[in-house]
Parts: C-alpha cells; sequence; structure tokens
C-alpha cells in the first residue's frame, strides 16, 4: 500500500524557496564574472537579507557551489538522456555529441563550473561521480556493437580489466547496456563511451571559454569531424 506524503510545511516551503533563489542569483553571479564572482555577502544583500541569515541556508561558498555542481550535471544529463537513440550507431553517436555542446554552449558558465579549473580548496560532493555517469550513460549502448580496430585493442583491454576490478563500473555498464561485466561487449562500450568524453569536452571546453573566436571554423563542424573518426575506430555503421 502505497504512503501518502507528508504535506510540506508553509516554513519547508518558504526554505526552498528560499534556497532555490540563493541558487538563481549565484548561478546569475557566475555568469557575470565566474566563480571569483560568486560571493554569499552580496548574494545576502541582493535577496534582502543579513549575511548570518544566509549561511542558514548554506553553510558556506563551497555548500552552496556544491549543489550548483549537482544542478549543472543533472540539467545536462537530462539533455542527453532526452535523445532518440533508437537509430543506432553513428547517427546516435552525434546526436548524443550534439545534445551534450547545445547545453555547454548555452550556458558555458555552469559547464565550465562542473569541467573547467578545478576551484583550490573545492572538493566535490560525493555524489558528483554518479551523475558524471549519467552523463555518459546514454553513451554506452551505442558501442556495444562496435568493432574496434586494432590500434583501439590495448585500450579496450585495459577498460576490460577495470570493469572485473570495479564492481561499480560493472553495475553502471550492465545498468545501460543489459550486458554483464565479463561480455566483451561491455568493455568495448566502457571504452567507446570513456573515450567520446575527451573528444567531445576538448572541443566544447575550448568553445565555451571563448578560445575558437577568430579561427575560421564552426567548432559544431570539429565536433562532429571528431565524432565521425570515433565511430570510424568502432567501426559504427
Amino acid at each position: 500500500m502505497t504512503s501518502t506524503p507528508r504535506p510540506r510545511s508553509p516554513r519547508e516551503r518558504y526554505r526552498d524557496q528560499t534556497r532555490a533563489e540563493i541558487k538563481e542569483i549565484a548561478v546569475r553571479q557566475l555568469a557575470a564574472g565566474g566563480l571569483e564572482s560568486v560571493a554569499l555577502l552580496r548574494i545576502a544583500k541582493e535577496i534582502g537579507m543579513s549575511g548570518p541569515a544566509l549561511y542558514r541556508y548554506f553553510a558556506s561558498r563551497d555548500d552552496l557551489l556544491a549543489e550548483l555542481v549537482v544542478d549543472a550535471y543533472k540539467a545536462v544529463a537530462a539533455e542527453v538522456q532526452a535523445v532518440d537513440v533508437s537509430a543506432g550507431g553513428r547517427r546516435a553517436l552525434h546526436a548524443l555529441a550534439t545534445a551534450f555542446r547545445d547545453w555547454a554552449v548555452a550556458q558555458p558558465h555552469l559547464y565550465l563550473l562542473i569541467q573547467g579549473t578545478p576551484v583550490p580548496g573545492f572538493r566535490p560532493p560525493d555524489e558528483t561521480l554518479a551523475h558524471a555517469r549519467a552523463v555518459l550513460g546514454p553513451f554506452l549502448p551505442v558501442f556495444v556493437t562496435g568493432r574496434p580496430v586494432p590500434s583501439v585493442a590495448p585500450l579496450v583491454g585495459e577498460f576490460s580489466h577495470w570493469l572485473r576490478a570495479d564492481a561499480a563500473v560493472g553495475e553502471w555498464v550492465q545498468q545501460w547496456t543489459g550486458l554483464p561485466p565479463e561480455d566483451p561487449a561491455s568493455a568495448v562500450a566502457l571504452t567507446g563511451a570513456i573515450t567520446a568524453w575527451p573528444q567531445m569536452h576538448g572541443t566544447v571546453s575550448l568553445e565555451s571559454a571563448g578560445q575558437f573566436t577568430g579561427m575560421g571554423h564552426h567548432p559544431a563542424t570539429l565536433l562532429a569531424v571528431q565524432i565521425d573518426m570515433l565511430a570510424d575506430s568502432f567501426q559504427l555503421a
């Protein structure tokens, strides 16, 4: 029998609304001036409360940043997971990479928050790894039918060992592919998904930071070429 959720009190609703407003202001500060511009006292002033009062909602700047990191990972994961990958092969791979890039260039401040230069002294929350894997998860089944070219074989071997050595990785791959860790296709899928990551990140991070400005090409074209090269390496149709 399903229990009825307890109604939230007005105080709880107010707290949630205030926390959401604080995060919204922090994101605006992040977009305007980068990480250095995110300041709790400035947020408190804008929201109309004292500094000590704001600390009842976020214990520190790092506490606030941790939530922004998790929120950003959830947002990009939602975009990637919404992609229709029924076509399979390289078409699905291109669609996933495009969704990833589209999210990043639409809010480069959030992308650089989660994938840019680490914040000195800031330790991401423990759940970050799970959220990062949620972003890459949809890439796994795309590579299940891949046939890696000989030059990729050493990498497949290393990832096969990782699957056997790390139960959490095996569970993650099985969640998205339905294959047990000992299935050779699991190692191929893991290799493809992890290899896709630096291919996308290299181009997208440089674009998000404005490094391609005036270089005479469109970053989307560069990413498409890189994805095609990756698909060729796994002989995806």
